[in-house]
């Protein structure tokens, strides 16, 4: 969830914020009453002198970066939000499952990623205050299968959503023109048009006149994941059962990224790593599959050699590659206080603030409709309306099905049996048998 950078608006001031406080003051109420309520009070309550908050999180949410701590500490006197970061989920997530068994060493807040909602909904829901009930908390605020993520076929709702990640591709257009292909993101968003196949024959056709020492796409793996999740179902259909060794978009998205390795599109890069930092810099790959959370992370690597180099346009289908939720641990310290604070991060108007701030796209749709979302480009990537871009690949999101091994299975294909292909020169085969056989070790199929 790396930052972005977006065009602010005009902060709302006088009459709203005295609003907002006398309405967090009353949902800060409501959320001791239902807690006590339910016997669930927490601890020392919902913002009494001296309550601290703990907020634990993988990578960057942002709320601190945003100013959200700091004006929530400052409608609630005595209320103070220390929070604790784990950069990669894969450290964290372990972590917070180790601390669950045990019932200690929680934080009041515990942020879970998209991939990992689902064994949490199944395995461990009753750990967690159930948030549905919680003052202030509409279910029709969210997108309904980001509600549907957290809740278990009982009806608790165990996490509240918070960013979501549409996938649109982002483009050097100094490159792309370098290489015959059209640069405004109208056109650009036409070449591939409803088909990430059609991404490809794009790629092809910019390898055939590409600059000196590039390539179309930083990886096979970005290519598989932005088709992958396209798709409702992938690793597990609809009654919960495993359906990755035959999944046909798992087949089509597999079929693509061997594509474009083989066929010498990408840069053969793995995401998130030095060297795929670099190539940024050096602007060795013109287009790369960009969830929101991406523009910072575009705009940090490739500096200020960058501005307006880079472009946005919609991606050839509609798909969610990202996301997280904020949950409230049952054995936490302050539970009440934690409950009210969870409540409103994740409403629309935070969720907008954020978006202005640090690019995450909001899963409220009420959010798009603020000028925070709807007016924002980013001037980085060239005054790209990326509030439409994004707010518009988020209405069309397929409801996707998530299975409780999702993170694991996915990161055996993409970290193991493409890279095998695109840097290691095995057969298509080879590599599909190493990724089944990660998949067995690491989920026990």
């Amino acid at each position: 969830m790396a930052p972005g950078s977006v065009r602010r608006a005009p902060r709302r001031r006088g009459a709203a914020a005295g609003i907002a406080a006398g309405t967090l003051a009353a949902l800060l109420f409501a959320a001791c009453a239902q807690d006590a309520g339910t016997g669930e009070d927490g601890g020392s309550g919902a913002g009494g002198r001296g309550t601290t908050v703990t907020v634990g999180t993988f990578g960057v949410f942002g709320y601190k970066q945003a100013g959200l701590y700091a004006e929530y500490e400052r409608l609630h006197p005595g209320v103070t939000i220390k929070e604790s970061v784990i950069e990669r989920n894969d450290a964290y997530y372990p972590q917070l499952l180790t601390h669950l068994a045990a019932g200690g060493g929680l934080a009041d807040i515990q942020a879970v990623e998209t991939g990992n909602i689902n064994e949490i909904v199944t395995t461990q829901a009753d750990r967690f205050v159930d948030l549905s009930r919680a003052g202030g908390v509409r279910r029709s605020d969210w997108l309904p299968w980001k509600w549907d993520q957290a809740t278990t076929r009982t009806g608790r709702t165990i996490g509240l959503g918070t960013d979501i990640g549409p996938i649109a591709v982002c483009y050097r257009k100094d490159l792309f023109a370098r290489a015959g292909l059209p640069t405004d993101r109208e056109s650009v968003g036409r070449l591939w048009a409803g088909d990430w196949r059609k991404y490809i024959e794009t790629g092809e056709r910019y390898k055939a006149h590409a600059p000196a020492g590039t390539v179309f796409t930083d990886s096979a793996a970005g290519i598989y994941n932005a088709s992958v999740h396209a798709h409702a179902e992938r690793y597990y259909d609809r009654r919960g059962r495993p359906v990755y060794r035959t999944s046909p978009a798992v087949k089509e998205s597999w079929d693509l990224a061997v594509q474009a390795a083989r066929g010498g599109l990408t840069a053969r890069l793995k995401q998130f790593e030095k060297p795929w930092d670099q190539a940024y810099a050096n602007g060795r790959f013109a287009s790369v599959a960009c969830p929101p959370w991406m523009l910072g992370y575009i705009k940090e690597k490739a500096g200020a050699a960058g501005r307006n180099k880079w472009d946005v346009a919609p991606a050839p289908r509609p798909a969610n590659w990202g996301g997280s939720f904020i949950t409230v641990p049952r054995a936490a310290r302050h539970r009440a206080a934690a409950t009210a604070l969870a409540v409103w991060l994740t409403a629309p108007e935070q969720q907008a603030k954020l978006f202005g701030r640090q690019a995450s796209i909001p899963s409220t749709p009420a959010s798009y409709a603020m000028p925070l979302v709807r007016d924002a480009r980013n001037p980085y990537f060239g005054g790209a309306p990326v509030g439409r871009i994004f707010s518009d690949a988020a209405r069309s999101v397929p409801t996707l099905v998530i299975g409780p091994k999702e993170a694991q299975i996915g990161t055996a294909f993409t970290d193991v049996g493409i890279p095998q292909v695109e840097q290691q020169g095995k057969s298509p085969q080879e590599a599909w048998k190493a990724a089944q056989k990660e998949i067995e070790n690491a989920v026990d199929a």
